[in-house]
């Protein structure tokens, strides 16, 4: 009876736990529930870049380079989407995260939902109209010291869930910025130059990665926005 005790309030628990972690993703009702939608719980929220004064004191520290000129760059260097669990991918994972009322089918991916889009302000009503963005670019990642990676720690980049590296955007906000830095492109919304200002040197941070003379002034310019 003890032993039985003791696995009944463990169990209440794991329950109690997951109930605060799972988002509101659903299966539709013609799909039969799979085992791997217990995994939800490894979802997170989109992950905060630091505040503004740890952001400019990263910022101060990242080397300033100009880009490297290395040949043979190629996205199939930077494996992804990569599978998180089951069915879904990063990229699914980063749909469901950043979405609201999302359905996903068996195959976990998204077939309903909306998704704001934070460079541009605006509403998406399906999936087919969303990037899942690389705030810094894997093309500008190589150009500031990811050609000098192993391909492993590519992967960790393309697929990076644990920093503020993935987001869902609109396809056409993600088409226009391409791989381009902050001093080349900015996001539309002026409203989240400090995020994105923060994000982005928190990334290269993390990475160990360069940016130019004219990206760190932008960076600078954007991390004054903040508050």
């Amino acid at each position: 009876m003890i032993i039985s005790t003791a696995w009944r309030r463990a169990a209440t628990l794991v329950l109690v736990c997951l109930a605060g972690l799972l988002p509101a993703v659903t299966t539709p009702a013609s799909a039969a529930p799979l085992p791997y939608y217990s995994a939800l719980a490894l979802r997170r929220d989109l992950p905060e870049p630091p505040g503004a004064d740890v952001a400019l004191k990263e910022l101060g520290e990242l080397k300033v380079e100009e880009p490297h000129q290395t040949p043979g760059y190629s996205r199939a260097k930077f494996p992804h989407w990569a599978k998180v669990y089951g069915q879904c991918d990063t990229r699914e994972v980063v749909l469901a995260r950043d979405g609201k009322g999302v359905t996903q089918d068996s195959l976990c991916r998204a077939v309903a939902g909306t998704w704001y889009s934070p460079y541009d302000s605006k509403t998406l009503d399906a999936a087919s109209k969303v990037d899942v963005d690389h705030l810094v670019p894997i093309s500008n990642a190589w150009k500031s010291g990811a050609d000098l990676w192993t391909t492993d720690k590519r992967k960790a980049f393309a697929n990076d869930l644990t920093h503020s590296q993935l987001i869902a955007v609109s396809a056409s906000s993600n088409r226009s910025k391409g791989d381009q830095s902050p001093d080349q492109w900015a996001p539309p919304n002026k409203d989240y130059w400090c995020t994105y200002g923060r994000a982005w040197t928190d990334i290269k941070y993390v990475y160990g990665l360069s940016i130019t003379a004219p990206e760190k002034k932008m960076l600078g310019t954007m991390l004054n926005t903040c508050d």
